[in-house]
């Protein structure tokens, strides 16, 4: 299968699920990565520029408009929705908060299925509310590969837990598989249609 995209979801815990996954990311993986960590309202770069210094991937907070980008990891702001739209660009927003977030988890997920489909691909890791189910519940319904980082794995399991109750996904794995999976899926099997 060829992939074109990878979506992730986070919250507490998160500075260090996502620093453990990306610094097994080798640099032949070219895909796009898109995150949302649930952030306090206030705005800073701190997340992008701390991962920036780990992985090979290039970290960047996310901009209204902006052309997705192979070997690119986009980090919602703080207090925005991110959602991708059919020209593989994204677009930032400040509608209501869903499931008491912004950015949402849920936002991201049905934007990217609908424009990815089955070559998209949903992580869910470690966190303390149940953002990401509906949105997990899309990707797969699409047919794109669902991940969770294994409850007993993550800092905070209220998040994975909440998906797994909801939605059959393909993966319950630790976070250093998680970054495994994903060196395996993004390095060997890349195409970004533009």
């Amino acid at each position: 299968m060829v992939y074109e995209a990878v979506v992730i979801g986070v919250s507490a815990g998160g500075i260090n699920a996502l620093k453990v996954i990306f610094t097994n990311i080798s640099e032949n993986f070219k895909l796009p990565v898109i995150v949302v960590q649930h952030l306090h309202a206030q705005r800073d770069t701190f997340l992008a520029d701390y991962l920036n210094s780990l992985s090979h991937l290039h970290f960047k907070e996310a901009e209204d408009k902006e052309q997705i980008c192979a070997g690119t990891a986009y980090i919602a702001p703080a207090n925005y929705h991110l959602l991708i739209e059919e020209d593989r660009t994204l677009t930032l927003n400040t509608d209501e908060r869903i499931n008491y977030s912004r950015p949402s988890i849920d936002v991201l997920f049905n934007s990217a299925a609908d424009v990815y489909g089955s070559k998209l691909i949903g992580v869910i890791l470690t966190g303390a509310n149940d953002d990401g189910v509906i949105g997990m519940k899309k990707i797969k319904k699409f047919g794109g590969i669902t991940i969770v980082q294994d409850p007993k794995n993550a800092e905070v399991d209220f998040m994975p837990q909440s998906v797994l109750k909801e939605v059959t996904v393909d993966h319950i794995v630790t976070l250093e598989k998680i970054g495994i999976l994903l060196k395996d899926m993004g390095s060997k099997n890349f195409q970004l249609n533009n």
